[in-house]
C-alpha cells in the first residue's frame, strides 16, 4: 500500500531501501525555503539500526501490511522463546533479542500478538501492562519530601523499576511493559 511521505505516522512498518523499517518518531518540518517535509526516525526491523530519513509529501513510501496472530508463551529455551499459535496449536521460536529487555516481562501462558512479515515472525507484542510483585525496595528516609522523590526497586523478574516511596518489599505493582516504568499500584 503506497502512502505519502508525509502520512508516515509512529509505529508504521514502511519498505525502505530494500529493507523493512518502523518509524519511531516523525515530526513536521516547514523550512522558509523550500517544500515542508516529515523528518522520520526509522529503526531497521531485521537489525536493528537506525536511520533518519526526509520525506516530501509528493514522495510516496511502501507501507507493509504485517499479519497479527495471537500466540501463548510456552517457555524459554537458551536464547530462544517458544510460543504456541492459539488456534493451530503449532510451536514456533523466536529469538529472545527480538524482545530485547522486554523478555524478562513474559510469563507463563501469557497471550502475545506475533508480527510476522511473510511468515517470518518479526515482531512482539506483549500485553500494555503486567503486574509483578517488589522483592527488593530501600525503605524510605524521613524527611525525603522533595517533589517526584522516586526510589529504585528490583521487581520478581530481575527488572530495577523507579517507584514511589510508599512501596514497600514484597507489594504487587501494575509495570508499562513499553515504557518500563511503574503505573501504579496491583488491587
Amino acid at each position: 500500500m503506497k502512502i505519502n511521505g508525509n502520512e508516515i505516522k509512529p509505529g508504521n512498518v514502511i519498505q525502505h531501501k530494500g529493507s523493512l523499517w518502523v518509524a519511531v518518531k516523525t515530526s513536521h518540518v516547514k523550512p522558509g525555503k523550500g517544500p515542508a517535509y516529515a523528518q522520520v526516525e526509522l529503526k531497521n526491523i531485521i537489525d536493528g539500526t537506525k536511520l533518519n530519513e526526509r520525506f516530501r509529501a509528493s514522495e510516496s513510501v511502501e507501507r507493509v501490511r504485517l499479519e497479527q496472530k495471537d500466540y501463548q508463551f510456552l517457555y524459554e529455551e537458551g536464547d530462544s522463546l517458544v510460543f504456541m499459535d492459539l488456534e493451530t496449536y503449532d510451536q514456533i521460536s523466536i529469538p529472545k533479542e527480538l524482545l530485547g529487555e522486554r523478555a524478562a516481562f513474559l510469563q507463563d501462558g501469557m497471550s502475545v500478538k506475533v508480527e510476522s512479515h511473510e511468515g517470518r515472525p518479526i515482531g512482539v507484542e506483549l500485553p500494555q501492562h503486567v503486574t509483578l510483585e517488589v522483592v527488593e525496595a530501600e525503605p524510605v528516609v524521613k524527611g525525603q519530601t522533595a517533589a517526584s522523590s522516586y526510589k529504585p526497586a528490583i521487581l520478581e523478574n530481575g527488572v530495577r523499576v523507579m517507584v514511589p516511596p510508599f512501596i514497600s518489599t514484597g507489594e504487587k505493582i501494575v509495570v508499562d511493559t513499553n515504557e518500563i516504568t511503574y503505573v501504579r499500584r496491583a488491587e
